[in-house]
Formats: C-alpha cells, sequence, structure tokens
C-alpha cells in the first residue's frame, strides 16, 4: 500500500440482524462529510443491499480483495464476501448465522496480520447467538486474543480499553459478578494489566510517559484498612513496583472522586478495580462516541461502545457517532505505528 493509498481496516459485519449493517452504511453514505478512513466490509452483500433497501439508501456495492478496497471507496462500499447461511432478517437473530459472524472476525484478523489491512473494527456481536451454536468464548476479546495466540504462538493477556474525549478507562477485571472480584483482583494481574497498558500507550497512542491512575477497590481506598485491606494489601505494592520501575503511576485513588474534570486533567488513564467502576463514568462521559479497544492484541482492534440494538435495526433510528469514533481511532494507531516503525 502507498502513502496516498494506505491498507483499509478491515471491519466485521457483526450480527447481520443487528445495527452494525445500519451503521456501516451510514458511515459509508457520509464518508465526505465524516471523512471516513476507507474500510473493507467483510460480510454478506446480499444482506447488505437489502438493510439498504430497507433503510431506502442508493448504494452502490462491489465484492473485492482487500488491495482494492481503498481506492474504490470513495466510489463504492467495497465488501469481502461472507455469506449467510440463512435469511437476515432485520432485528431477529439467527444462531444459523454463526460461522459467518465468526468467520468475519476470523477474516479481518487473518487480512490485518498479514499487512493487508490496517486494523481490525469489529461491529457488535450478539454472544446468545453464537453461544447457540457452540461459540466457545465468553465474548469478542477473548476470541480475538485466541486468534492472536494462534498466530504468534504465545498467552496474551488482552485488556479492554474505554476511550472516549474526556476518558481513557481500563477495568481490570471485567465480566465477572462483583461478589468475585476481591478474588480474582491479584497483585499479578494488577500488575500484568498495567504493563500491558502503558506498552500499548506508548507503541499505538503516541504517549511516550502514560501517566496512570489506579483506583482503589474499596469506598475511600479502603481508608486505611477501616473499610477493606485489599487496597493496601494488593493495589498499592503493585503501584510502588511501577514507579520503581520508572513509570508514572498514582493510587489507589478513591474512585469516588477521580473522575470530575480537574482530577481527569492530571493522568491518561484510569485503571480500574471492576467492570461497572470504569464503565459508568466512561459511558456517562461519552456515551455516544467512546471506543471499545483491545490492548495486549499483535494487532490493532477497536469496536462501537454498544451492542447490536436489534429493536433499533432498519428503522434508521441507529446512530454511527460510535463506530465513526472507533474507524477514525483505528485509523489512528495504524497510522502511528507505521511512523514508529519507519
Amino acid at each position: 500500500m502507498t502513502e496516498h493509498n494506505p491498507a483499509p481496516l478491515a471491519l466485521s459485519m457483526g450480527d447481520p440482524a443487528g445495527i452494525g449493517l445500519d451503521i456501516s452504511l451510514e458511515a459509508w453514505l457520509r464518508r465526505r462529510e465524516w471523512k471516513t478512513p476507507p474500510f473493507l466490509l467483510i460480510g454478506d452483500p446480499a444482506a447488505l443491499l437489502e438493510r439498504a433497501h430497507l433503510l431506502g439508501h442508493d448504494v452502490s456495492v462491489r465484492e473485492v480483495e482487500a488491495r482494492g478496497a481503498s481506492s474504490m471507496f470513495p466510489d463504492a462500499l467495497p465488501v469481502l464476501p461472507i455469506g449467510c447461511a440463512a435469511p437476515v432478517v432485520a432485528g431477529v437473530p439467527d444462531s444459523r448465522n454463526a460461522d459467518a459472524i465468526i468467520g468475519a472476525i476470523e477474516e479481518a484478523v487473518r487480512l490485518t496480520m498479514a499487512g493487508e489491512t490496517a486494523a481490525v473494527v469489529t461491529c457488535p456481536i450478539a454472544k446468545s447467538v453464537l453461544y447457540d451454536a457452540g461459540f466457545g468464548f465468553p465474548g469478542h476479546t477473548e476470541f480475538l486474543a485466541d486468534l492472536g495466540e494462534r498466530a504468534i504462538g504465545r498467552k496474551l493477556l488482552p485488556v479492554m480499553l474505554l476511550a472516549g474525549p474526556k476518558l481513557r478507562a481500563v477495568p481490570v477485571t471485567i465480566h465477572i459478578p462483583l461478589k468475585d472480584v476481591p478474588e480474582q483482583l491479584t497483585a499479578d494481574l494488577i500488575y500484568r494489566t498495567c504493563a500491558v497498558v502503558i506498552a500499548d500507550l506508548k507503541a499505538r497512542f503516541g504517549l511516550s510517559q502514560p501517566r496512570l491512575a489506579v483506583a482503589g477497590l474499596n469506598p475511600h481506598a479502603g481508608e486505611g484498612g477501616a473499610l477493606g485491606l485489599e487496597d493496601d494489601a494488593i493495589i498499592r505494592p503493585v503501584i510502588e513496583r511501577l514507579i520503581n520501575e520508572g513509570h508514572d503511576v498514582t493510587g489507589p485513588r478513591p474512585a469516588d472522586t477521580m473522575f470530575h474534570d480537574r482530577t481527569r486533567a492530571t493522568y491518561d488513564v484510569a485503571i480500574c478495580m471492576y467492570h461497572d467502576q470504569a464503565l459508568i463514568p466512561a459511558k456517562a462521559l461519552g456515551f455516544d462516541d467512546s471506543v471499545n479497544a483491545t490492548l495486549g492484541l499483535p494487532f490493532i482492534r477497536t469496536s462501537p461502545d454498544h451492542g447490536t440494538a436489534f429493536s433499533l435495526t432498519g428503522k434508521g433510528i441507529a446512530r454511527a457517532d460510535s463506530l465513526m469514533a472507533a474507524l477514525r481511532m483505528a485509523r489512528e494507531l495504524a497510522d502511528n505505528v507505521d511512523r514508529e516503525q519507519a
């Protein structure tokens, strides 16, 4: 790929019954207004055209390999075809299409690892649909990590980053019950999560010395042990180790005072101890334009920070803001990596 015709982004269709096709169409239709980075949609072209018809859009769709996508993008929406086994009905998920959903993700990763596309951007999936077809992973992130591990032959720690205009936040533990968090929250997991975040913020986000603010687990960060021992016994030693290694890390900070404007100005990313501690402020501060990025993978991956929204599908009311933010971030990160390697 040339400087003026860079490798496109690989956009997997997600669940075709959800809003992934709707927002992909919107991102392409408004490509000039929004300066949409060129992408290659990996999915079912017939389902895409049917959705365009349902939404009243006149769209030129062309089946193409990755190499032709960027040059074609101004004139037609490039699609690498992966056909669905069952008819796609807007808003009605069908587990018979699980293989196509999974295949689109696998192809996006394969193309990106091969250098034919610049990054992976994933439209939303419905995990229950995939579970019905025997999908063996808790979600997108774990599946992507498995694909990366198979490609490079070593174990990875995927880290979820919620990134919006006002806040970057990382949950150390993610999709587990709140009662299980203290048991799962080990010093090793906190340290490795912070190490992944620091490495990716340096290599892909262009931050030479990332500033990490680490939240405490308990109210008031344990208040000296009065409200819990984990903050002093588990979290604080990790922070001291990272500081001794030369990193800019502060905490454990009381989570209830971490997210107002003045405090956010003092750090680049908040390291949070559990799912809602990170996602509530991230979504409150950037519900429509936050991006879910996965750190720690051997390829760049971003995604809209929302689900399939089956109830909105095909009605012309789904917003493409988060997908556009994900596409822009993926392009920016890929360009940062290219500059570092030049």
